[in-house]
């Protein structure tokens, strides 16, 4: 029977239970761990009398049992749930066999010890019981004397000391069993740190895509509008000054005065998505006030941030908003916008929802673009977009 193949596991990070509830979980959880734990601590036993038997007549080939791969990977699994459901640990892993053998032979003490700490809790909170009944209720006293009441506020005193403790005990073993989880299960750290060379290596790649899409843009807006507007006004200058008659004449420079101020305006519109001045002076809020006040369809924005961020979380927020909100006024016939930025002092999330038809490409030019922006700040962005509407673009920049 040969090894298996390593095979990956990846699920996404969740948050940690807190409050009276998380702590009634958490216990739970180790109460399940402990029995697993016995569970596992047979399979261990059994694992190592049909391993060494396999080593034996394995010609010297180094295996695995089928039987032990399968049961090392079913007990991971199981622990992995449980971790999840009582523990708040979900994030990625990548394990086989091997791995799952040297989690569980690492995992099965702390298991084990958090149960230990369980019944120690347990035997002191029924001894405090049957001794306060004894003391308060049934006038139960030893030699039939009640006690002092320093004996009483000692005892009540080293009670909770060690209940402090026994229940530190336990936070301490939650910890430690989600860092076996990480260690064993968990990509090592040459391995992160090639992911994160990799993943640098396409973000920087992105990054240079998203310039020079950022420079087509300007260029074209700069062809479409400014340029034509300004080879018009020379027109029409050149026809006034070859123009005979006065009246002519005049009116020629009445329809290049109006040309001009078409194309300042459309100059000061490439400005303005080229880069908001508002975005340094005043901030990401009264950046977005100016694409509401700006744009073709009604934008309600909700800002809940307190400070202000980063100056690229600033613009790369700002951007995909001003992108969105011009998508959604363009293309997707929406009757309103609505923005909503909240954050705090580590990350800051951006959601655009239209009432719009919906059916945007994610790969499209501008929506790509913004995904490339977004990655470029290790941020994430995801579109939402089914037919009929409504779309729902978000994205989460970390603020480190």
């Amino acid at each position: 029977m040969e090894r298996r193949p390593e095979n990956s596991n990846v699920i996404a990070s969740s948050k940690p239970h807190g409050g009276p509830g998380g702590v009634a979980r958490a216990a739970a959880g180790l109460a399940l761990g402990a029995a697993t734990a016995g569970a596992e601590l047979v399979l261990l036993a059994a694992a190592a009398l049909l391993t060494a038997y396999s080593l034996a007549f394995s010609r010297g080939r180094r295996t695995v049992p089928t039987v032990v791969a399968d049961g090392a990977q079913l007990l991971t699994e199981l622990e992995r749930r449980r971790l999840r459901m009582f523990h708040g640990e979900d994030r990625a892993v990548q394990y086989g066999p091997l791995k799952a053998l040297a989690y569980l032979v690492l995992r099965v003490p702390v298991g084990l010890l958090g149960g230990v700490i369980l019944l120690l809790i347990a035997y002191g909170s029924a001894a405090g019981a049957r001794l306060a009944l004894g003391w308060w209720v049934t006038g139960d006293y030893l030699d039939g004397i009640p006690p002092a009441w320093w004996i009483v506020l000692y005892t009540a005193i080293v009670g909770i000391v060690l209940l402090f403790l026994a229940v530190q005990g336990l936070v301490g073993v939650v910890a430690l069993e989600k860092s076996v989880a990480r260690r064993c299960l968990g990509p090592s750290p040459l391995e992160e740190y090639e992911r994160r060379i990799a993943q640098l290596s396409v973000t920087r790649a992105e990054v240079v895509d998203a310039v020079d899409d950022e420079r087509r843009r300007i260029e074209r807006d700069l062809h479409d509008g400014v340029q034509q507007r300004l080879v018009a006004l020379g027109m029409l200058i050149g026809r006034a000054r070859r123009a005979g008659d006065h009246e002519k004449a005049s009116e020629l420079l009445k329809q290049a005065h109006e040309e001009s101020q078409r194309a300042l305006a459309d100059l000061r519109e490439v400005t303005w998505r080229v880069y908001p001045a508002a975005l340094d002076g005043e901030g990401l809020r009264a950046a977005l006030e100016t694409v509401a006040e700006r744009s073709a369809v009604p934008v309600a924005i909700e800002y809940d941030v307190p400070g202000r961020p980063p100056h690229a979380v600033e613009t790369a927020a700002y951007f995909v908003v001003c992108e969105a909100v011009t998508n959604a006024a363009k293309h997707s016939g929406a009757a309103r916008v609505r923005v909503a930025v909240e954050g705090s002092a580590t990350m800051i999330g951006v959601r655009i929802e239209d009432d719009g038809a919906g059916g945007a490409d994610p790969a499209g030019g501008g929506l790509a673009g913004l995904a490339r922006r977004v990655a470029a700040q290790d941020g994430t962005f995801t579109v939402d977009s089914p037919r009929g509407g409504p779309t729902v673009i978000t994205a989460e920049l970390p603020c480190g």
